[in-house]
């Protein structure tokens, strides 16, 4: 199973966003982006949490997750 890295602080500062404002805006926890955000690696994230980031960043699944290990 390969590990995922969420490139969520780096699409957030593009915008000039903090992480509070990504998850105010995406509904999704402030706890689960900054999770999300801070893990070097991951191999599960909430496919319904991805989504609403994806939306709320304007971004592909592509340019939202790196995959650092398959």
């Amino acid at each position: 199973m390969g590990l995922v890295r969420l490139r969520i602080r780096e699409l957030a500062h593009g915008k000039g966003w903090t992480l509070k404002e990504v998850a105010k805006r995406s509904g999704v926890p402030y706890t689960t982006v900054t999770t999300y955000a801070r893990s070097p690696g991951m191999a599960m994230a909430d496919i319904s949490a991805l989504i609403r980031l994806m939306r709320v960043l304007e971004v592909s699944i592509e340019e939202l997750v790196e995959i650092i290990e398959e």
